[in-house]
């Protein structure tokens, strides 16, 4: 996906960048036709992989056992496997709507549902469900007056991020043109149409009954969730470098094709917008994932996985994690390997898996870095470091991979040691340190010890310490977070471990959770129905983060001193 991403991606920023740079995170839009092509590219040159189209419409299994031993198709095909891992995000069953007349039995607009498929699974016994999800409408760009519209390029210029830098050996791709984005806003006329219109909506005309999703919401659920607020933000993004249409991110709904078009051009720079496409709600089925073992294989049934909205959950990112997750346990279990697990500590990977087959879920499951009560120490400067010795021992590298995860290991070590080692004198630093609004020296510092300042750079303290050196930038950003945030990750660690120890730690039953504002809005709520007893009863509610468990032990504590 980061090769993909490479070879596709039309414009790049840096998010949380308000924030510690422990918690930015890199964020790329593709140009969608490239980004399928990439893909395509990378699989092919694959050695091992046979690619098969076909729509599936049974799984097999071996006589008289819960056990997969392939798939058939619709034309009849029988492809025999040891393990089978499904995919399906909103086919299952999907029907599609678009106001109250308007049902339509599909996956995606202008591709079929999958129903056989689901029939089956069914059958077995797996508990089954149903959510909603929704899309929003696509507008023609060249109708769009930009002159009113805040525009957002790319910071391809501040970073360089490469996605795939962690392997790539001097650049193979070319840098595509970058394409800006554009902001503007859902303001009190488009409230005002959506209100009016509410009962036309398929959400909340009845066509629908199913949970959506809470972070990603309908434009139908903002004006109903935030009566309060004055406008609501939407993005205009590219489809691609190939075409006009635009996508606008944050208007998401349900409702009638013509009245989405009178609200899309009640919209600050779309008085004169055309819609290409109009947006919809989908219904789909889902398998509450607490049915899986944490490697995403169904307890039930040997050898098959599920990866993606099958699983409860809802956007992009969650579904490539879990397909890393499902696809390398099934091609291990194909092999007769044992299975891998990620934890907590490790990556946001083993956070989801672990959320979503001990919680399960109540309502589409996004991850945010709240969830994890690891977030300083799983940043995405080291995930090299932090899951590489797992890819080793599965064998995944090959001999160049394998001298790139060396050579960044040894930089960051040597990055380390003359942090270290090297000493900082007034005369050197001092003008660096007071533009940086802290104390100049009053004797000999070590360099490490500086970087832990507000404002001081590692490399400028290299620098003006004399180090000639030539160090990799990604080694130097490591360290400098490293150093910066060292004792706010021995903190982390004994909260967390704190946390295990009081697993039993006991709640009052009337704990008045909605005066706790240390606690996500989401967890309050929530917290509020269930009434736990305990912590651990509390651990279990979906929603609820290990952020919010350290912070409701806190709550607890000062109201009972």
């Amino acid at each position: 996906m980061g090769r993909a991403t490479d070879m596709a991606s039309i414009q790049f920023r840096m998010l949380n960048r308000g924030k510690g740079p422990a918690v930015w995170a890199p964020r790329a839009q593709c140009d969608r036709a490239l980004y399928r092509k990439a893909v395509r590219q990378l699989l092919e040159a694959q050695r091992g992989i046979t690619l098969v189209e076909g729509t599936v419409s049974r799984l097999l299994f071996a006589s008289g056992e819960p056990c997969v031993t392939g798939v058939e198709t619709i034309s009849g095909a029988q492809l025999r496997a040891r393990s089978v891992v499904i995919t399906t995000g909103t086919f299952l069953r999907g029907r599609m709507h678009i106001g109250m007349d308007t049902q339509i039995s599909g996956g995606r607009a202008g591709e079929e549902a999958t129903t056989h498929l689901a029939e089956q699974i069914a059958e077995l016994g797996i508990t089954t469900a149903r959510f909603k999800t929704g899309t929003p409408p696509r507008i023609e760009g060249n109708t769009v007056d930009r002159s009113a519209l805040v525009r957002q390029d790319s910071e391809i210029g501040d970073f360089d991020y490469v996605w795939s830098a962690f392997w790539s050996a001097p650049r193979t791709f070319a840098r595509l043109e970058q394409a800006p984005c554009w902001i503007t806003f859902a303001g009190a006329p488009t409230k005002e149409i959506v209100a009016t219109h509410l009962e036309e909506s398929a959400m909340y005309g009845g066509a629908i009954g199913s949970r959506g999703p809470r972070y990603c919401p309908s434009i139908e659920d903002k004006i109903l969730r935030f009566p309060d607020a004055e406008r609501h933000q939407l993005f205009l993004e590219p489809e691609g470098l190939d075409t006009s249409e635009m996508y606008v991110n944050g208007l998401s709904t349900s409702l009638p094709a013509a009245v989405q078009l009178r609200m899309l051009r009640s919209v600050p720079g779309l008085e004169r917008v055309e819609m290409t496409r109009p947006g919809y709600a989908i219904e789909y089925d889902y398998y509450p994932p607490t049915q899986l073992f944490p490697w995403l294989e169904v307890r039930a049934i040997a050898g098959l996985f599920f990866a993606g909205q099958i699983n409860g959950t809802t956007g992009y990112e969650e579904a490539g994690a879990q397909g890393v997750v499902a696809g390398l346990n099934a091609a291990l279990r194909a092999a007769g390997r044992e299975p891998v697990t990620f934890g907590r500590e490790t990556s946001y990977l083993g956070v989801l898996c672990d959320d979503l087959v001990t919680r399960g879920v109540d309502e589409p499951y996004r991850l945010f870095t709240s969830r994890s009560e690891f977030r300083l120490t799983v940043r995405q400067d080291n995930a090299l470091r932090r899951l590489s010795g797992l890819g080793l021992s599965l064998g995944l590298y090959d001999e160049h991979e394998k001298r790139t995860i060396e050579r960044r290991a040894g930089n960051e070590v040597r990055v380390m040691h003359l942090a270290r080692e090297t000493q900082a004198r007034g005369e050197h630093v001092d003008a660096q340190l007071v533009a940086a609004g802290t104390a100049p020296l009053l004797h000999p510092v070590r360099v490490a010890d500086l970087a832990k300042r507000q404002g001081a750079s590692l490399s400028a303290l290299f620098a003006a310490t004399g180090v000639s050196e030539e160090l990799a930038r990604d080694a130097l950003i490591t360290v400098e977070l490293e150093l910066k945030y060292a004792g706010y990750f021995a903190k982390e660690r004994y909260a967390a471990d704190r946390l295990k120890r009081m697993g039993e730690y006991a709640l009052p039953h009337d704990a008045p959770y909605e005066h706790m504002h240390t606690l996500s809005v989401e967890s309050r709520q929530k917290l509020a129905a269930r009434k736990p007893l305990s912590l651990a009863q509390a651990a279990s509610v979906p929603g609820v983060s290990p952020a919010d468990l350290q912070n409701l032990i806190l709550e607890i504590e000062r109201s009972r001193s």
